[in-house]
């Protein structure tokens, strides 16, 4: 049966195990703890459709898979070696972070490319590069706000983190499989971040145990007026993500039974968030504030400071020093291979 949560998982139990099918078009990985019922599957669906058994799971959509008796890595190096070559750069220059510190590009930077298809077709090659590597996530969003008329100056950011690619094309995501399965999530703001129309940042990123499963980087839709209301309305897009992430969890099988740690190292959201009486202060982010404490009520999240400094969110809100890139870096495995 399909899950509710998911169109494209599917779902079979039996009283010897569970089965969960994942399918991409015509690409799909089978997993689960019954081998005869994935058997019964796989003949079933060979007789129907011309298939290729692949074995165990090493390549899927451009991602690679491998492991060890520790844990899981997944990586893109192929798919960043087939980038570089298209990219073609003129030098073999590499450095330690993706984007220099505090740069605020605009979209009137520099001179207007003649032909902007190069720069399109980079910039959307490593929005789906950042699905294994976190570490490009904050410029990888900037970049993206000016495909539409790239210049010259974004042009020379973007071959930046091209450069930055190629020294640490073998990095990769490490799940151990010493994890636990409980859910830790961090929420984190930059406020009026953007020079252009004074709209904040929202970034999260999501554990279950100590294997970093979810993050993004999203520029919110509205001004908010403090910093306290940029961070709430962080805590909210990430509020969304956890109920997902549970109800998926449910989906494989694993018991979620206690609210799900939420990070802040905003003491003015968490007290919004918890207090409804601050109405006037708040009425027009109304629905952020009663949203996050409706699912704290609920037993969903749980509100938790946590210091700037142990804010692991705020990689993905802004540049970093190479010492400040090399300590997240560490905390959310990004690795190089064993």
């Amino acid at each position: 049966s399909a899950s509710a949560h998911d169109p494209a998982l599917f779902i079979h139990l039996s009283p010897r195990g569970r089965t969960l099918l994942l399918l991409y078009v015509d690409d799909m990985v089978i997993t689960g703890d019954d081998p005869e019922y994935i058997a019964f599957v796989k003949a079933r669906l060979s007789e129907q459709f011309l298939m290729s058994d692949l074995g165990p799971l090493r390549y899927f959509l451009g991602i690679e898979v491998s492991s060890t008796d520790d844990g899981f890595f997944i990586s893109q190096e192929k798919y960043i070696q087939d980038l570089l070559a298209r990219a073609a750069l003129s030098d073999e220059r590499t450095v330690e972070t993706p984007m220099e510190l505090n740069v605020h590009l605009c979209a009137t930077d520099g001179d207007p490319l003649p032909d902007p298809t190069r720069y399109r077709h980079l910039v959307g090659s490593l929005v789906y590069l950042a699905v294994t590597r976190p570490d490009i996530s904050y410029p990888v969003h900037i970049l993206s706000q000016f495909v539409s008329a790239p210049t010259s100056v974004h042009y020379s950011h973007l071959l930046r983190v091209l450069q930055y690619l190629r020294g640490t094309i073998s990095h990769r995501l490490f799940f151990p499989s010493s994890s636990s399965l409980q859910l830790q999530a961090y929420a984190d703001a930059t406020w009026a971040s953007d020079p252009s129309d004074r709209r904040s940042l929202s970034a999260y990123c999501v554990f279950l145990g100590g294997s970093l499963i979810a993050w993004k980087t999203k520029k919110q839709i509205a001004v908010s007026r403090s910093s306290a209301e940029a961070e709430l309305r962080a805590m909210a897009l990430l509020t969304a993500e956890v109920t997902w992430l549970r109800w998926l969890l449910q989906d494989f099988g694993v018991s979620v039974t206690t609210p799900t740690m939420l990070l802040s190292d905003s003491t003015g959201a968490i007290s919004i968030a918890r207090d409804p009486v601050k109405h006037e202060l708040t009425k027009h982010i109304g629905v952020d504030a009663f949203y996050v404490r409706a699912a704290v009520q609920d037993q969903v999240v749980a509100l938790q400071y946590v210091p700037s400094e142990l804010q692991l969110a705020d990689f993905l809100t802004k540049a970093q020093t190479r010492a400040q890139h090399g300590f997240y870096l560490s905390k959310l495995s990004v690795v190089p291979p064993p």
